[in-house]
């Protein structure tokens, strides 16, 4: 089709692009900023499909943006044309176009097995809005399955804000899917322009050049000299604007309608009470308003909200998040979209597509409280909602404003507004439904190939090329140094390092025996040498001699006011030594004295004393060198012990088998030692990467295994084929399939009348993470007796996705039994929300899950037909206003045709 015969208005070049692209046949993936034109690509997809008689599917992530396309299709192309899938119910489903969220294609995909039609039959393209959405924790692995199951015949148009891997995105689904075609554009028709607000006004954030930080702006600091009053005062900090004065300010340049986006319901609705009495619109915008809130009362009696939001709605000011009741904030999205609401008051969630064009954007804080602690804002979430400023045809430019905060100033927004977009992360994460599913069409192989194909997967493959290139360095590395001590092997090292450590301590102990050997010697050689005579032959050992085993002959006794004499002995070196009775090692009686009476002696009298001898005293030196040699006169009396002479023998012979190993002939054996560590370093090391190489190439696969061990255990799998109990949790979608299977199948819920089962239903499939929660209404006995019997199968469940290390959630929650209970026996909705410490967009989520679940329920397999007709009645209590869908959805066709799921066409005999 000529673009021009649909659009009277010039394209851009990126749209252009991707109009040439889907016309080869290609899929495309649209990144560019919100704002840009995406969503005309995903009309000229339906336009081509209409116009070759052929469907097309719109996918979108949450069920609020579905119902706000159904409604912009239907002014578009006629209601006649535009049909909607939910989990429980179906409208003009054969229509050109048909709108769903992802999670519906994704089970659509699934059910395909079980029909002998094609679900998919005259579908010609799918459009995936916000594609981004695959790095969202819950929802992620929806959209992969999707791009996974979904046959290669249909054309994918992935509609994305900007993200940084848009490439590694395009080439998966191009591996996975086929042809598919980047159609990358960071152009925005209308340009933003940043501004910083703090308490003295409002300024440019960013340089003319948009590059850096502009020259006027000046980083807070902590004024020089200020001292605290007390110790316990706080440090110092900016002072931030009020929100009246940052909408002063505004308002003053013209920078109204705005969303001003705050991390918190409750910030939210303070910040329309801090308003007080500020009007932001014209008395007839006013007059206006006031219709528009009167035929939504008379519409919805129990919708409204308190008097001061009302009252702040018809000053132009409204707040909007996941608190509010869903009625109430379609009701804010029309009035803001006819330029009559001129702020409101937001939560991140705004961002993520809901159709609400502003003129600017106000971001309170660049950080924000998660889980994991406070955090600075991510590049991504930033111009996510950046991107809402700046309406196309109406403003020349949009306005991003930063505030001024206690914590984060200029600095940090301007980082925040020159910041790239983060890229796209997988979430794909197996699941109990996804394994009973894929086993009930495809052999195990199979899966395992298709689960290998996720986009996790292929970023995970990405950077496993650059990690076995290092485990192969690191290969090579140990092959070299093997090479190297190639005649010594591990076995030959550690041996030769076990022989030195018994050397080593063979050592020790010899020089233990020796010394007690010396100890019990000393005394008796000490009293011989009182007797001995002159010319004895004697062997010493003196520090003076450098602890060398030296014979001599003892020349002269000196007695002194010691105990025992002092002896002047000759050593065979011709050195004189005056030494004290302990110096003597060995004392040699049995030999003959020497003749030393003609020698002349020189004066010495301190102990240890030495001095050389002369030519003469040489004489009777070297007679005492050759009685050394002819008889053992340099091993010392205590080494001719048995045991240290047996000891002796036995560090020779070690040491003789040391000299015998391959090692020894290395002589710097520390060097040896420390190539040795080296190359078990490396063997370590590359132990450890392939270990952590097989976990992240091969972790999705292992957790499906683990994941169809627990299934087997509690009866779903017949070896790998799904059994009736396992074709009843395949039909499930939740957080937990299996736990929600096993509470149906268990026969507890049976007996419960429609409004206790309600309750109970609600207890296993929700969780509210809030710490002050409170309902005033109590469960009744008989729900609370049946939420008591399914302990036991939620503690088996536990202890064996613990054993296989699965973490998935096991909802199981008793505080809001009683008051769903007593909305489905018909209890007003001021009642309801006057006991309980739940805002009403909160309830209304719980009951719509409650409703999605006992939805669900007749359509499976293995449950009594009591707990189907009751899951029925259930269904219908709960199911009203303001928990049902708007006025547009009351008018729906539900299709209660029986055994038929709406949704996926499934049926099931009883």
């Amino acid at each position: 089709m000529n673009p021009k015969d649909i659009f009277p208005f010039p394209l851009d070049d990126f749209q252009l692009q991707a109009i040439d692209s889907l016309n080869q046949g290609h899929s495309v993936v649209v990144s560019a900023p919100t704002g840009s034109g995406k969503t005309l690509i995903g009309e000229y997809a339906i336009y081509r499909a209409i116009s070759h008689g052929q469907k097309v599917f719109y996918t979108t992530p949450l069920k609020a943006l579905s119902n706000q396309k159904l409604r912009d299709f239907r002014d578009h192309f006629g209601p006649e044309n535009v049909g909607l899938l939910t989990g429980d119910m179906s409208l003009n489903r054969e229509a050109s176009i048909v709108v769903m969220t992802t999670e519906i294609f994704r089970n659509m995909l699934y059910a395909e097995a079980d029909e002998l039609d094609d679900p998919l039959a005259g579908v010609e393209a799918v459009v995936l809005d916000e594609c981004h959405y695959m790095n969202d924790v819950q929802r992620g692995t929806v959209w992969e399955e999707s791009i996974i199951y979904c046959p290669s015949s249909v054309q994918f148009v992935a509609l994305s804000a900007t993200v940084a891997n848009a490439g590694q995105l395009t080439d998966w689904i191009e591996n996975v899917h086929g042809p598919t075609d980047l159609i990358f554009s960071n152009f925005r028709p209308v340009p933003l322009r940043f501004s910083f607000c703090s308490a003295k006004g409002l300024h440019p954030l960013l340089n003319d050049k948009g590059n850096k930080l502009h020259p006027n702006n000046k980083i807070w600091r902590a004024p020089k000299g200020q001292k605290r009053k007390a110790r316990s005062s706080r440090p110092l900090q900016p002072v931030s604007p009020s929100i009246g004065f940052v909408i002063s300010q505004m308002a003053e340049r013209g920078m109204l309608p705005g969303i001003y986006f705050i991390f918190s319901r409750r910030g939210c609705d303070r910040a329309v009470r801090d308003l007080g009495h500020q009007t932001l619109v014209t008395k007839e915008e006013k007059k206006i308003i006031r219709a528009c809130l009167r035929a939504y009362t008379e519409r919805n009696p129990e919708g409204i909200r308190d008097g001061l939001h009302a009252d702040a709605l018809l000053r132009g000011i409204a707040a909007h998040h996941a608190g509010v009741l869903p009625a109430w904030k379609e009701l804010i999205e029309e009035l803001f979209q006819q330029g009559l609401i001129k702020v409101v008051f937001a939560t991140e969630t705004l961002a993520a597509g809901v159709n609400m064009p502003a003129r600017s954007t106000v971001i309170s804080a660049l950080s924000k409280r998660t889980e994991n602690g406070h955090r600075q804002l991510m590049g991504s979430e930033f111009l996510q909602m950046a991107g809402r400023a700046g309406r196309r045809g109406l403003d020349s430019e949009g306005f991003v404003v930063t505030v001024q905060s206690r914590f984060e100033g200029v600095q940090e927004a301007g980082e925040l507004a020159l910041s790239s977009a983060d890229p796209l992360m997988s979430q794909f994460t197996p699941s109990y439904g996804m394994v009973l599913n894929l086993l009930q069409r495809y052999d195990l192989e199979r899966s395992k190939q298709l689960i290998e194909r996720s986009f996790g997967r292929y970023l995970t493959s990405l950077d496993l090329v650059e990690e076995e290139k290092l485990i192969e360095e690191l290969k090579l590395q140990l092959q070299f140094l093997q090479g190297s001590l190639s005649d010594v092997s591990w076995d030959d090292f550690e041996a030769y390092e076990k022989g030195r450590n018994r050397l080593k301590e063979q050592r020790r102990l010899l020089r233990i025996l020796q010394k007690q050997s010396a100890d019990k010697l000393a005394n008796e050689l000490t009293s011989a040498l009182q007797f001995s005579s002159i010319g004895t032959l004697i062997t010493l050992k003196a520090p003076q001699l450098q602890g060398r085993i030296t014979p001599g002959v003892i020349v002269d006794k000196i007695f002194s006011s010691g105990q025992f004499p002092l002896l002047l002995c000759l050593t065979d070196q011709n050195l004189w030594l005056l030494a004290p009775s302990q110096s003597v090692v060995s004392l040699h009686a049995d030999l003959t004295c020497l003749s030393v009476d003609n020698y002349e002696t020189p004066t010495l009298t301190r102990s240890g004393e030495l001095r050389h001898g002369d030519d003469k005293s040489m004489q009777l030196s070297l007679l005492v060198r050759d009685m050394s040699k002819r008889y053992d006169m340099m091993t010392p009396q205590y080494d001719l012990a048995a045991e240290v002479l047996s000891q002796v023998k036995l560090v020779q012979t070690l040491e003789a088998q040391l000299e015998q190993e391959p090692a020894h002939r290395w002589i710097n054996l520390k060097k040896l030692k420390k190539h040795r560590h080296r190359m078990e370093e490396l063997d370590d090391e590359i132990q450890n990467r392939q270990k952590i190489l097989h976990h992240r190439a091969n972790h999705h696969w292992d957790d499906f295994l683990s994941l169809m061990e627990i299934l087997q255990y509690f009866g779903c799998l017949q070896d790998i084929n799904p059994t009736e109990i396992g074709r009843t949790v395949a039909g499930l979608r939740g957080d937990n399939e299996l736990w929600l299977g096993l509470s149906l199948m268990s026969g507890h819920l049976d007996e419960l009348p429609p409004s206790a089962l309600a309750g109970v239903i609600e207890s296993i499939c929700t969780e509210i993470n809030r710490p002050d929660l409170w309902s005033g209404f109590a469960p009744s006995a008989i729900a609370e007796e049946a939420f008591q019997n399914l302990s036991g199968i939620r503690s088996n469940l536990l202890r064996t996705q613990e054993r296989y290390g699965i973490k998935i959630p096991v909802w199981w929650n008793l505080e809001l039994i009683g008051l769903v209970e007593a909305w489905a026996n018909g209890a007003l909705w001021s009642d309801l929300i006057a006991n309980t410490s739940l805002d009403e967009g909160d309830i209304v989520r719980i009951l719509r899950r409650t409703i999605d679940l006992l939805s669900q329920v007749p359509y499976c397999e293995a449950v009594s037909e009591q707990l189907r007709v009751n899951a029925r009645r259930a269904y219908k209590s709960i199911n009203r206003f303001p928990v049902c869908e708007s006025d547009d959805l009351e008018k729906l066709v539900i299709n209660e045709k029986e055994g038929s799921n709406p949704a996926t066409k499934r049926s099931y005999k009883d």
